[in-house]
């Protein structure tokens, strides 16, 4: 019996390293039968060939900028010839300069905020509608997010980004839902990654999310948002679009924690 996503062609962006969240969907999505692609650019191309190779089968590594009109465009005509249409996009793109971050709010430059909205937010809208024509009913787009009602420490810009990647995602969902394509985000708790490492008082935030979280969480551990993204990415799904799925082991749901 096949897995999920027997038969459908994926595109997973962001593949850094083995404590991705991105490399967890990767490797669930094959497990359940996808046929995959990977996409990275610059510096971190050779870390995500190296990844990849992780991978059985070693998907290929497309290079793709996400602020770059021109590689969305040479990346659509790749799997267009490869495959001739594609079932699923993960859209699992955040970036935001250093002055952007770690409590620098008030003194961020508007070119540092440009960056941060462009690369984490805005990207998702400029691959969907990229690689739209690829994509048939039933397809699906998937995102990262990080919950963006609040305010959360040294977050700053990044969490601006995220509230307009939602904003985004609800207007993909409009605008693509005639074609028969779903948006939908997963809402993660936070992950040890590479990219949260750069965050100045990430730690303050992991240990606020073990501490409420009515299920535990386990910053270590990305596998359970890779399980709901390529829930999201397969069949299962049919009705749902515009939604946003928190990861998070309850920790959304609950309120102020009694000190």
């Amino acid at each position: 019996m096949g897995g999920i996503l027997e038969g459908k062609k994926v595109l997973v962006t962001g593949v850094l390293d083995r404590r991705s969240i991105a490399y967890s969907v990767a490797r669930l999505a094959q497990e359940q039968g996808a046929e995959l692609a990977l996409s990275s650019f610059g510096k971190a191309m050779n870390l995500t060939r190296r990844t990849a190779k992780r991978l059985d089968p070693e998907p290929p590594v497309l290079e793709l900028d996400a602020n770059r009109a021109e590689d969305i465009e040479a990346v659509a005509g790749e799997l267009g010839e490869r495959w001739g249409s594609l079932d699923g996009l993960v859209h699992a793109i955040a970036f935001a300069p250093e002055d952007a971050l770690g409590g620098n709010f008030l003194k961020t430059q508007w070119p540092s905020v440009a960056t941060a909205l462009q690369t984490s937010a805005y990207s998702l809208k400029a691959l969907a509608a990229g690689l739209k024509d690829l994509m048939g009913p039933g397809s699906s787009v998937v995102g990262l997010d990080f919950d963006a009602r609040v305010a959360w420490p040294s977050y700053d810009w990044m969490g601006v980004a995220k509230a307009a990647l939602e904003s985004t995602a609800r207007y993909l969902a409009r605008d693509l839902g005639g074609r028969g394509i779903r948006v939908n985000l997963v809402s993660a708790g936070p992950i040890r990654t590479l990219a949260a490492k750069g965050i100045s008082g990430f730690e303050r935030i992991e240990g606020e999310w073990e501490r409420q979280s009515p299920l535990g969480w386990s910053t270590t551990d990305p596998e359970p948002v890779g399980r709901a993204v390529v829930s999201l990415l397969s069949d299962w799904w049919p009705a749902t679009t515009g939604e946003i799925v928190h990861v998070d082991g309850g920790y959304h749901a609950m309120g102020a924690p009694i000190r």
